[in-house]
């Protein structure tokens, strides 16, 4: 049985570390996004650090663009990107500031809201696919690039939250690589999921797109 979540937010220097610190940190935590129609609350289960420019798998490797400047600014904001041309992934950008670092939310379980998010996620078979998955996450959340560079940190009018929720033990933490990650970013064990949790998201190796002909 989880322990009824604590309801402190996690203050900015939660965020002001390591990506390798925070990563693993932010399982069992709550995520709260608040909506016209209601909030809407995720005990996240799943997560992957990326480590900015010393990260071959990190957006920004190759340093400071318009589309990663967010990584760039104050810890615990929140960092959306769009991909494929089709879905939106979410990031708390974490590190000091001037140092890009995130962590992508790959997964989590519901634990309000979930009415308002079976709308938004008709196809999911049952409540704990909800958010299984980046996509699927930001789909149920109704996350888009509108709310790149959002506070996370509870602070006024924020569409975002961060709660102390009930933090993981560390026997319970797996780790392993990056889904979908390929060349020497594919190689970092840097993928963070709780041990046997039924939401989180099935582990997929790179696979190399094909161009049509």
């Amino acid at each position: 049985m989880i322990a009824t979540p604590d309801r402190t937010p996690l203050t900015r220097e939660f965020f002001d570390r390591p990506v390798l610190e925070v990563a693993p940190d932010l399982l069992g935590r709550v995520l709260v996004r608040t909506t016209p129609d209601g909030p809407i609350e995720l005990r996240l289960t799943e997560v992957e650090a990326y480590d900015g420019e010393n990260d071959p798998g990190s957006h920004a490797y190759r340093g400071r663009t318009a589309r990663n400047e967010v990584m760039y600014g104050p810890p615990g904001h929140v960092y959306v990107y769009f991909t494929y041309g089709m879905w939106h992934c979410m990031n708390l950008v974490c590190g000091p500031e001037g140092r890009a670092s995130a962590v992508l939310l790959r997964a989590g379980e519901v634990i309000v809201g979930a009415e308002l998010a079976r709308k938004r996620r008709v196809s999911a078979r049952n409540d704990k696919e909800l958010a299984k998955g980046p996509a699927r996450l930001t789909m149920a959340l109704g996350v888009d690039r509108a709310l790149d560079g959002a506070d996370a940190c509870a602070a006024p009018d924020s569409p975002f939250a961060t709660l102390t929720g009930t933090p993981v033990a560390p026997d319970q933490v797996r780790s392993g690589p990056r889904t979908g990650v390929a060349g020497d970013g594919g190689i970092h064990p840097w993928r963070y999921w709780i041990g046997n949790d039924p939401t989180v998201s099935p582990y997929r190796a790179h696979t190399p797109r094909r161009r049509r002909t």
